[in-house]
């Protein structure tokens, strides 16, 4: 797969105006122009809603949401009825939460297990729940190599554990999580499983069934595709048993002035009208990401990760936090540099060279603060970034290392 390449399809990339090196994409991933086509699509040629009209420029939108429930189905090898469109995984983890807490799920004095290495998006949702139904939190710790402590994860799992929700791989420290082993031992207690894949989904191939979680989530913006627009999966007998959280137009089979009926999966937990362009966009970037091969991504990813690695090694002042190894994290770099705090650091590298990165607490306080109470940098890589991209990157950081720490 010529990477190279494919840089062609990214506007941004290719605008002879200013020089991008875009090293952000843990936060949103650039998008090519045959999804910026996708969206355009909708709004050139059925701009209306869908599931409602009879007439032929409704049933043209209709067609093609349907068919990307069907090619989001395939994608992550899940049925029709497991695929629900919500707004991002935030937006998923909330109405996992609150649908938990409506069809009673939990009782006082349960469980939750999470890691101590969670965006907030996996944690302030199951603080509030606990908080308000009397639930306890219990945290997985990690190890000195960054990497998640199982010794932990076992003498804090449980009979009274109801729910173990964990990332995948951390948008912070990069460590990737050993999920197989989690949901195995998690449903020998009984335990739910939440899986958070906002950053494996894009970097590599997911198989929900072979997976077994009970939940997982992942966004569309890190995933070459639209903002506004995630993915929850669930299994099937569960959505069954499980209250939707929002109620109104199309998740309703029959409504009388008393009482309601739900409609049939998937559209049980989708109601009013949706992100229509959103769901265009979001096929055309599956598309685009099975085109190129989820397997030539990871591939890709790992050999940028390493390299970068490596040569992060030539500067004496800077300090990675992770696991180092391509093989136990993703192609993530968080890390400091001696003598300039993080946002300085990222506004130089911006300024300097055009380099875009991260910094701040990256929505995971509680584990960032660990190594620094003012922040980090992060830089992550994509399938658009190079060789030649990380090299600039650390050249840059050498000479802001070179200015800050006054080396001759």
């Amino acid at each position: 797969m010529d990477f190279k390449k494919l840089r062609l399809d990214f506007p941004v990339l290719t605008n002879k105006k200013e020089k991008i090196i875009y090293l952000d994409s843990a936060a949103s991933s650039l998008k090519p122009r045959q999804v910026i086509e996708g969206m355009n699509t909708y709004y050139n040629e059925c701009p209306v809603n869908i599931h409602r009209g009879i007439h032929r420029l409704s049933m043209r939108a209709s067609v093609i949401y349907e068919e990307t429930i069907d090619v989001t189905a395939k994608f992550f090898n899940c049925k029709r009825e497991e695929v629900i469109f919500t707004n991002n995984s935030t937006d998923s983890i909330n109405m996992v939460s609150q649908s938990l807490l409506l069809s009673n799920y939990f009782k006082k004095g349960d469980e939750i297990l999470l890691t101590v290495m969670e965006h907030h998006a996996n944690l302030v949702p199951w603080q509030v729940l606990s908080q308000r139904l009397g639930l306890k939190l219990k945290f997985i710790e990690i190890k000195k190599d960054f990497t998640l402590d199982y010794d932990d994860f076992r003498k804090k799992l449980s009979k009274k554990t109801k729910l173990v929700a964990v990332t995948h791989i951390s948008n912070t420290i990069a460590t990737k999580n050993n999920i197989d082993l989690i949901i195995k031992e998690a449903h020998e207690f009984g335990a739910l499983v939440l899986i958070d894949g906002s950053q494996s989904a894009p970097h590599e191939k997911i198989d929900f069934k072979k997976l077994n979680a009970d939940f997982f989530v992942c966004t569309m913006h890190k995933m070459l595709g639209p903002t506004g627009i995630g993915i929850l999966l669930a299994k099937e007998p569960l959505l069954k048993k499980l209250s939707p959280t929002r109620f109104g137009g199309d998740m309703v089979s029959k409504v009388t002035l008393e009482k309601s009926e739900w409609n049939t999966l998937p559209y049980k937990f989708m109601a009013g009208t949706p992100n229509i362009s959103g769901v265009f966009g979001t096929k055309s970037a599956l598309e685009y990401l099975k085109k190129v091969g989820l397997d030539n991504i990871e591939n890709h990813d790992k050999e940028l990760l390493s390299y970068a690695i490596k040569r992060t090694k030539e500067i004496d002042n800077l300090t990675l936090y992770g696991p180092g190894d391509a093989n136990k994290q993703g192609s993530i770099l968080l890390f400091s540099l001696k003598g300039i705090a993080c946002t300085d650091l990222s506004a130089l590298l911006d300024d300097m060279s055009g380099i875009g990165t991260r910094a701040g607490m990256h929505c995971a306080e509680p584990i960032v603060s660990r190594f620094s109470k003012e922040g980090l940098t992060r830089a992550s890589f994509y399938l658009y970034n190079t060789k030649e991209e990380v090299d600039s990157f650390i050249e840059s950081l050498k000479k802001i290392d070179k200015i800050v720490n006054k080396k001759r």
